[in-house]
């Protein structure tokens, strides 16, 4: 079988870091401002975001082979858990000045969105449906292809 892993080394979900992201305070209220390369460890190509989303309703649950994500409670607060394909972890995002970097090659999904919660993505690349590895088995088998 061809390998056709995109990653030079293989993240853990020990590589999925948390960033405080600067807060400015005002008595009119806080901004908060991101730089590509500066604020995250990547150029931002794409950015979108979920709201809206039911309560008990899980988003996400998919892994990238080229993109980085980087992930922000714009509103509200929600559960990510992080999958390497040995080790899981969950990272609550309740603050909108804090964003969870998730590199390629790690399962995400987010969960427990609290009611008017939003969540913003910031990506390194464009939609492209190639990059996505959508079942957790092919997920799996990407990884082991990858060592």
């Amino acid at each position: 079988m061809k390998n056709s892993c995109n990653i030079q080394l293989l993240p853990t979900v020990f590589d999925c870091s948390l960033y405080q992201l600067e807060k400015n305070h005002e008595e009119q209220g806080n901004l908060t401002y991101v730089y590509n390369g500066i604020h995250v460890p990547f150029d931002v190509k794409r950015v979108f975001y979920s709201y809206d989303i039911p309560g008990g309703e899980a988003r996400g649950a998919h892994a990238h082979k080229k993109c980085h994500q980087f992930l922000v409670a714009a509103s509200g607060s929600f559960e990510v858990v992080l999958d390497d394909g040995v080790n899981k972890r969950t990272v609550l995002l309740n603050r909108p000045f804090y964003g969870l970097h998730v590199p390629p090659g790690i399962w995400a999904m987010e969960q427990g969105f609290s009611s008017g919660s939003i969540c913003l993505v910031l990506a390194s690349e464009g939609y492209l449906e190639e990059d996505y590895i959508r079942n957790y088995e092919d997920f799996v088998m990407y990884r082991k292809e990858c060592l």
